[in-house]
């Protein structure tokens, strides 16, 4: 019998020995491009974690692994550790990660002058092309940033820029409502209702628009017409704009709607 716990002593000793050299290879010297895979698809876990940083120490200035690394501590809200790494990102290839950095900036942090200052750098490193950061034109981003620091004018600028970018009909719905948000702040009542409509020219769904159309209604004592827009709005707030991970600096409520309809007596 000791003979027998020997054997499968022995036998166990070089099945863990052959599995940790198996885990060593598999960690430091595959294939690069299959343990970037690997940790990436097991995104923000320890494993992950630690295999990014061997492939860090073994490529200390490739900018995918840092921009990989850092996304899930900036979803999970670490943003000291994820800026941390994504900084390295933009270090190395600030082309393609600027914009990202100020779109983070902008819709997570909400360091406007941060966005700003990405955005016009990204610029300068691309001339005669309109970036796109994240998939959102570069301006309609610059637009959400002044309109943050409340500087409307600046706002209108870059949201028309932006419409200008993409063609009146192919805009980012979004740019209407915020012209006529600007405007509404700069008590250009007429030029607020103009920007609304022409955001409703595409969609008659967008209840952002329908709330600003209420609001410059009933400023210019237009009051029946307020009532009109503010049920409206109410009617297609489903269709609110709406991210599960931030909030949007012109993103509506149902209480704004109750309020004001309660105040028109609608």
């Amino acid at each position: 019998m000791k003979k027998v716990f020997k054997i499968f002593k022995i036998l166990l000793s070089v099945v863990l020995t052959a599995y940790s050299i198996i885990i060593i290879f598999f960690l430091f010297f595959s294939d690069k491009e299959k343990r970037y895979d690997f940790a990436s698809n097991l995104q923000g876990n320890y494993l992950s974690q630690s295999m990014f940083e061997i492939l860090k120490f073994q490529n200390p200035q490739n900018d995918e692994i840092y921009f990989e690394q850092s996304v899930p501590y900036n979803k999970r809200g670490d943003h000291e550790r994820g800026f941390e790494l994504l900084d390295k990102a933009v270090e190395y290839n600030p082309r393609v990660y600027l914009g990202y950095r100020g779109y983070m900036k902008l819709r997570f942090i909400r360091d406007f002058e941060g966005a700003i200052k990405d955005f016009n750098k990204l610029d300068k490193l691309t001339p005669n092309v309109i970036d796109t950061p994240w998939g959102e034109d570069i301006d309609f981003l610059r637009g959400e940033a002044y309109y943050g620091l409340g500087n409307y004018k600046k706002a209108i600028v870059h949201f028309n820029q932006s419409i200008e970018n993409q063609g009146e009909d192919w805009a980012e719905i979004q740019s209407y409502v915020y012209l006529g948000n600007s405007e509404l702040q700069l008590e250009n009542f007429q030029k607020a209702i103009n920007s609304y409509k022409r955001g409703l020219t595409q969609s008659k769904f967008v209840c952002e628009a329908h709330l600003g159309l209420a609001k410059a209604y009933k400023e210019i004592g237009e009051i029946e017409k307020a009532k009109e827009h503010i049920l409206k709005a109410e009617k297609h707030y489903r269709y609110k704009r709406n991210d599960p991970y931030n909030e949007f600096l012109n993103e509506i409520y149902k209480t704004d709607i109750v309020t004001l309809k309660n105040d028109l007596g609608a």
